[in-house]
């Protein structure tokens, strides 16, 4: 069997890895925040990516799959959903072998995180391609004396054909809290998506089934990240970097750390990772 193959380019201006493998899926990463702007499988892209969002090399990208780290949304002092989505990491490891390929990216600590945060710490994303399957791992590192406390997420944003068909199952049962209005209750299957949803589950351990009429995927998280978030924007929220319309083509589903922060010992180290499948 032939092996993977990897390319560097540009896109939007911005250096990109391309990882690709015999069968035809891809794997798109760009260096500016270890970003997963596109992954083909089965023939048809699996990640929604604005066409409206900015790739200048310091905002945030509307779209693939974001890191945020050490901060979720706005719970901290932090920029939003924290700084690692908005800084270059470097490639650190790429491997190659026959129907399957990894790709490894580091954020250290250095001037341009402790004008945010003065902790010491290493971060690596691994991003695994197989054919039909995508891996990404986020790994923290601490390389301080002291606790370094984080929130975050995988903050993968889905492709659909369109949201008012989307169904997601799984999450029945599982504590809710609803953040547009501010209640909890109890997830039902499947959801739907009618209007502005942003909801965040206690994570179930077993993968979820994302349904977009005859396609659907599976997204496991590692038990590592205590939340799901489910997110739409919905037709009516104003978003700058979202085109008109662009929420009936995306849903996001992430593996999340929300309400209660993550400790990592001096010296100690924390592993969570998001797995999508075809089914």
């Amino acid at each position: 069997m032939a092996e993977a193959t990897l390319r560097h380019e540009a896109f939007r201006g911005q250096p990109a890895i391309v990882l690709s493998l015999p069968c035809g899926d891809s794997l798109r990463v760009l260096r500016h925040g270890a970003h997963a702007v596109s992954w083909v499988a089965g023939g048809r892209e699996r990640l929604y990516l604005s066409p409206a969002s900015a790739f200048d090399g310091r905002s945030a990208i509307r779209g693939g799959v974001p890191v945020c780290f050490p901060q979720f949304n706005l719970r901290g002092a932090l920029p939003k959903h924290g700084f690692a989505r908005n800084l270059p990491w470097a490639l650190e490891d790429q491997v190659l072998e026959a129907g399957q390929g990894r790709l490894v990216l580091r954020l250290a600590a250095g001037p341009a995180t402790r004008a945010y945060w003065p902790q010491d710490f290493e971060a690596r994303l691994r991003l695994e391609l197989t054919p039909g399957e995508l891996q990404l791992t986020l790994d923290v590192r601490n390389t301080d004396a002291q606790p370094l406390t984080f929130t975050g997420a995988l903050h993968t944003y889905f492709a659909v054909d369109d949201i008012a068909h989307v169904r997601l199952e799984g999450l029945q049962g599982q504590p809710e809290w609803d953040a547009v209005t501010d209640s909890h209750a109890t997830g039902v299957s499947p959801l739907r998506f009618d209007a502005e949803f942003d909801r965040v589950y206690q994570a179930t351990p077993e993968p979820l089934l994302l349904r977009d009429g005859a396609h659907a995927l599976s997204i496991a998280q590692s038990p590592s990240w205590a939340q799901t978030v489910v997110w739409n924007p919905g037709r009516d929220k104003a978003l700058a970097d979202l085109p008109t319309g662009g929420h009936a083509r995306m849903l996001c589903v992430e593996a999340a750390q929300v309400m209660t922060p993550i400790t990592v010992a001096p010296g100690g180290q924390w592993q969570g990772w998001q797995r999508l499948s075809l089914r």
